[in-house]
C-alpha cells in the first residue's frame, strides 16, 4: 500500500465534499477548505491510497513560524500511517520555506496525536483553556527548526 502526497486541488475538495462530515472530521467544512485554497498564506495537501483520497493537512504561514491548521485522515482509514506521511511533508514544506517553527494545537485527549507529535519531536509549549468548547483544552505543541 502506497500513500501518494499530493497538494490540495479544487478537484480534490469537490471530490470529497459530500464525505468530508461524515468520513473525515466535524470541523473542516467545504466553504472553509474552499477558502484556503484561496488564501495566498495557506497550503493544503492530500494523501491518496489506490486513487482515493484518504486525508488531508494544511498549514498557514505567519512571516517565519508555520501553523499546522489541521491533518485529517479518514475514519476507516486510521492507524495506517496517513497521519504521519501528511505530518512528514508539513515538515519537509516548512524546512524548504526556511520557517524556524512549525505550531499547532492538539485537543490534550486526543492521546494518539500527541504521541505522534511527541514522535516528531514536538515539544509542549502551553495550553489554550477551553479552545474546543467547555472543558477541552488544547495543547500547544512546536516544532523548532536549527537556524
Amino acid at each position: 500500500m502506497q500513500i501518494i502526497i499530493e497538494k490540495m486541488l479544487e478537484s480534490h475538495l469537490l471530490e470529497i465534499k459530500d464525505i468530508l462530515i461524515s468520513d473525515f472530521d466535524n470541523f473542516w467544512s467545504y466553504s472553509i477548505l474552499q477558502s484556503e485554497l484561496k488564501n495566498e498564506n495557506s497550503t493544503l495537501i492530500i494523501a491518496k491510497i489506490e486513487n482515493e483520497i484518504v486525508g488531508f493537512a494544511g498549514i498557514w504561514r505567519a512571516i517565519d513560524d508555520i501553523h499546522i491548521t489541521n491533518i485529517v485522515t479518514k475514519i476507516s482509514k486510521r492507524h495506517i500511517g496517513i497521519g504521519s506521511k501528511l505530518l512528514e511533508e508539513l515538515i519537509n514544506i516548512s524546512k524548504d520555506e526556511h520557517a524556524t517553527s512549525l505550531t499547532l494545537e492538539v485537543n490534550e485527549n486526543n492521546k494518539n496525536a500527541i504521541k505522534l507529535y511527541e514522535k516528531y519531536n514536538f515539544k509542549k509549549i502551553g495550553i489554550r483553556k477551553n479552545y474546543y468548547g467547555q472543558n477541552e483544552n488544547a495543547i500547544i505543541m512546536t516544532l523548532f527548526f536549527l537556524t
